[in-house]
Order: C-alpha cells, then structure tokens, then sequence
C-alpha cells in the first residue's frame, strides 16, 4: 500500500495527463489541469505529442491560457494559437505582460501580429512596439518596461506611500530606479536599504549612485556573464543619453543561460534548440538534411584523400584496417579542445590575450597524449601484424593527427566566428575533416614513403 501512494505521490504530471488524454474523461483531465500551476501547465505542452497537447491547451480558460504562455518557449505560440479565430487570440494575448508578448508576436505571422497591436489600447500598444524594434538577440529583446521610478528629493516615506498605491509589484523588484525629470537615470534604490532606513531619509542620500547599466543594444550573452559576474537579480536598460527605457531580471536571463547550453549541445550534432522535439516529421527531416549533406561532402574529401594512395593499401592491406585509428583518435583529441575553446567563448572568458597561451597548452597536451597513445598503438600493432616499419608509421602519424587536432580545436572556434559562421554548429563539421584528411594524409603518406 505505501509503495502504491507513494508512486502516486511521484507520479509526474505529464504522464499522469498522457494517460488521461488517452483513456480518461474529459472532467478527469480538467480536473487535473485545474489543479496544476501555469508553470507546471506549460512544462507539460512543451513535453507532450501535438495531439496531447491540443486536448489540454483547449481545456484551459482564457486567463489560465495568457499564463501558461507567458512560461512556455515562445516557439510553441503559433502551434498553440493557430486554430483559434483573430478575437479569440486577442483576448488571450491582452493579459500577456508586454516583454513576453513581444517575444510571442515575433513567432507569429504579420497580418496577425498587426491586427494583435491595432486591438490594444495605445499606451501598450507603443510599449510593444518599443520592444519589437530591438533583436531578440539583444538586452532590448529581453527587457521589461514595466518598471517603478522615484525622484530623488522626495522622502523614503513618500516612496513607501508610493509603493502601497500599487496592487502588487512587478515581479523580481529588488531596486527601486531612481530618475531625474528627464528619466536619466541617476540612481539605485535598494528596496534591503528602504525598508531599514529612517522614513524622513531623502532617497537620494541612500541610493547606490555607482552602479551597471546595459544598453539595448548589448547581446544577451553578455548580459547572462554581467548578471553572473555580479549576482545581480535586476538590471537597468538604459539609452544612449542613460535615459531609463527598462529592466532585465533574473528569470529572462535563466532562460538565456538555458537557451545557450542547449545551443551548444544541440550545436555538436546539427540541430536547432528551435526545433521542437515534437515536430512533424518533414521539418524535422529537411532541418537534419543540411547537416548530413554537410557531412557527406566532408566524407566525399576524406575520401578523395584515401583514394590517392589506393596503390599502397593494395600492397598493405593492413593500412586499411589501421587507418581509422588514426582519424578518430584525431577528432576525438580535436573535439575535447574544440569543446572547451567553444565553452570559453560563450561564457566570454576567451580573449586574444589568452587564446595564444590556450592555444599553446593544448599544443603541449596534444603532443604528451600522443606520444603516450603512439606508444600503446604501436607496441599493440608490431605484435599483431609483425611489421616494425607499419607499427613506426602508424604512431609518428598518430602524434601528427593529435597536434594538428589540437591546434585546430584551439583555432577554429575564432576562425569561423570571423567569418560570420557559429562555431558550435560548423565547429564540428570542420574539425572532423581537418583531423581525417591530415590522418589520412600523415599515415598513407608515410606508408606511401616506407613501402615505395
């Protein structure tokens, strides 16, 4: 009996739904829906099939539907929204704050984000506007504008009765922006030294006046490394005349934080951490179509290599059986560096000060691993196939394939950056085909020179 409640306790709530969705009633499903927070509503859309997902959006109320949206991947919005008619959308757009709903007008079509924006009263419908002309990609696409501001002549008990004519306060305030008649932003007002001080105290008397600001402009990565750099729960956006425009908090940059790692996972293999991992099968097909036809063109060179020493392998066939070794030994050494390079970049440890002296050391790991591995390698195939001349071959090849690995792991990451290209998607692509040809070529090669 415990271990049965206690199942029933752990149970999570995307199976639970799943097995209603299927065999349940449609008052069980609501009834569970009901009792699931916004949070935990839009975790489940995210992890259920499309037809599940249509069941459980479609059970939910207006008001319940503008909250969900508000803590699901954007990408999803469309799908969500796409058979319900123009009015329907509207009304559950409205009570979507204005940063999310930026981000959510963005995924769909024009016609429909226009009618969206004609329907809102003026005031909202400028400060979305505001927040749709930035990328985003940039601190602008991830502000908030809903923000508090206070004069700094004015008493600490004159901003406490302030405070208290507001319903609630916008989530994550932990700073009061203080601004002067132009909204240049002057200070910080810690809502910790507020509550502390005395209520005849002037605000500007205790405001922070040295503080980080970001302007719209500055890409979100570098904002997440400021917000982690600092422990900062909000930040101010500013202008260019440092003119208050908005805030960043926490939770936006989570998700960026969120959002970078599954870039970079995702990057490795060729996909797109936009994909939905639910989404119809020719999409999903065509995305991953480019990246195989990327690598079949990698294999094509690799193979190109292979075919212009054909006449020693005819000779040594062993060539054939030990040649693979020296590629993937290549690329795995490659990828370890390219790995923590591309690592470096992201969180914007990676300089031209340091990449020269990272560089180097992975140089020198390269070189002490090969020689370690050329030993093993060698010693292994001079017993197997009786041939000092093939065990000597294969491990000078070996420690040449592990070097240029290296260097190239090291490289690469900017190269391609420079050249506009992400590293974290084509940083593998090109890796693998320098470590193959440059394997190939080293171990053929040398054959090529032994056995003429």
């Amino acid at each position: 009996m415990t271990a049965g409640i206690e199942e029933e306790v752990t149970q999570s709530p995307v199976l639970e739904l799943s097995e209603l969705i299927q065999s349940g009633t449609y008052q069980e499903i609501k009834s569970l829906a009901d009792a699931l927070k916004a949070e935990d509503l839009a975790d489940v859309l995210e992890s259920s099939p499309p037809a599940h997902r249509s069941v459980l959006w479609n059970i939910c109320e207006a008001e319940l539907q503008s909250e969900i949206l508000q803590h699901i991947d954007e990408e999803l919005a469309p799908e969500l929204l796409s058979d319900k008619p123009v009015g329907e959308i509207k009304q559950v757009l409205e009570n979507v704050d204005a940063d999310d709903l930026a981000d959510i007008l963005q995924q769909l079509p024009n016609t429909l984000t226009q009618q969206v924006l004609q329907a809102m009263d003026a005031q909202n419908r400028r400060r979305v506007e505001n927040l749709l002309s930035y990328s985003e990609d940039t601190a602008g696409g991830l502000m908030d504008t809903d923000t508090i501001s206070v004069r700094g002549r004015v008493t600490i008990d004159v901003v406490l009765r302030y405070l208290r004519r507001h319903s609630e306060l916008p989530a994550m305030t932990d700073k009061i922006f203080v601004v002067n008649r132009s909204d240049v932003l002057v200070g910080l007002l810690p809502v910790t030294s507020m509550l502390v001080a005395d209520p005849g105290t002037l605000v500007r008397d205790i405001m922070v006046k040295e503080f980080d600001s970001v302007l719209p402009e500055t890409p979100k990565r570098d904002v997440a490394s400021m917000f982690e750099r600092y422990n900062l729960v909000s930040s101010p956006v500013v202008d260019e005349e440092h003119r208050l425009l908005g805030r960043i908090t926490i939770d936006d940059v989570v998700n960026v934080i969120i959002d970078e790692a599954d870039h970079s996972i995702l990057g490795m293999a060729g996909l797109n951490e936009t994909d939905d991992q639910f989404a119809p099968i020719l999409k999903t097909a065509r995305n991953r179509a480019i990246w195989l036809g990327a690598n079949l063109i990698t294999a094509f060179i690799a193979a190109g290599v292979i075919d212009l020493f054909k006449d020693t392998i005819e000779k040594v066939v062993a060539l054939a059986v030990l040649m693979p070794i020296v590629a993937s030994m290549g690329g795995v050494a490659g990828s370890q560096t390219l790995t923590l390079v591309i690592r470096n970049m992201a969180q914007n440890e990676l300089f031209d000060s340091n990449l020269a002296w990272l560089t180097r050391r992975e140089v020198a790991v390269g070189m002490i691993n090969g020689f370690l591995w050329a030993m093993i390698v060698a010693f292994a195939a001079s017993l197997f196939f009786d041939d000092f001349n093939l065990a000597l071959i294969l491990a000078i090849a070996l420690i040449v394939n592990l070097i240029v690995a290296a260097l190239a792991g090291a490289l690469l990451p900017s190269a391609l950056r420079t050249l506009g290209i992400d590293p974290a998607i084509a940083g593998t692509v090109v890796l693998t085909t320098v470590t193959d040809v440059v394997g190939f070529v080293s171990f053929l090669g040398l054959a090529t020179l032994f056995y003429a």
